[in-house]
């Protein structure tokens, strides 16, 4: 997207993901910065992550970014888009970044069945809106992205309470009115 990139990543260590967007800004922004005779950083603020639950969410996700540019009209339908893994996933365009998950693997017993079968997630184009804002609220606020059940093992895994708590409150109480 012009002003945001989303990136699904399942890494292999369990500091996969931020030793690579260290090494995205250490390299990149140098060779952007090179290249254009610029200084400086290129994004604005830290990046967000959100923990997904693949088994519930890893394909919703997947439809949730390659249809963002849809969402966002630079596009009718995903395929169009060029900086989008849809292709890779629904067509076999061979990306060299991108590489097929389990979960998706699991479409079908060969790539042309999984394509088909992951065309169809997409034949609609549409999320449906409490889905949207599920997915849209995790990533944009780093929350754990997931059923109760998961929401839970992760709380125990990390010894520590994981849901968005509601902050602030109604202070003025129906019952506290000072007047007679």
């Amino acid at each position: 997207m012009t002003n945001h990139v989303h990136l699904l990543c399942s890494p292999e260590e369990v500091t996969g993901v931020s030793k690579m967007l260290q090494g995205l800004g250490r390299y990149y922004v140098r060779y952007i910065n090179s290249t254009y005779n610029r200084t400086g950083t290129l994004w604005e603020g830290r990046a967000k992550s959100s923990l997904v639950d693949s088994e519930a969410y890893l394909l919703k996700v997947s439809k949730y970014i390659e249809l963002n540019p849809v969402r966002a009209r630079r596009v009718n339908h995903p395929a169009e888009y060029p900086w989008s893994s849809y292709r890779h996933n629904a067509t076999g365009k061979i990306i060299k970044l991108v590489t097929s998950h389990p979960l998706y693997n699991a479409l079908g017993k060969d790539s042309k069945e999984r394509q088909v079968n992951y065309r169809a997630l997409f034949k609609d184009n549409q999320i449906a809106g409490y889905t949207l804002e599920e997915i849209g609220s995790a990533a944009n606020k780093s929350w754990v992205l997931g059923d109760d059940r998961f929401k839970a093992q992760i709380e125990t895994q990390l010894g520590r309470k994981i849901p968005p708590v509601k902050r602030g409150g109604d202070r003025k109480s129906k019952n506290s009115d000072p007047r007679p």
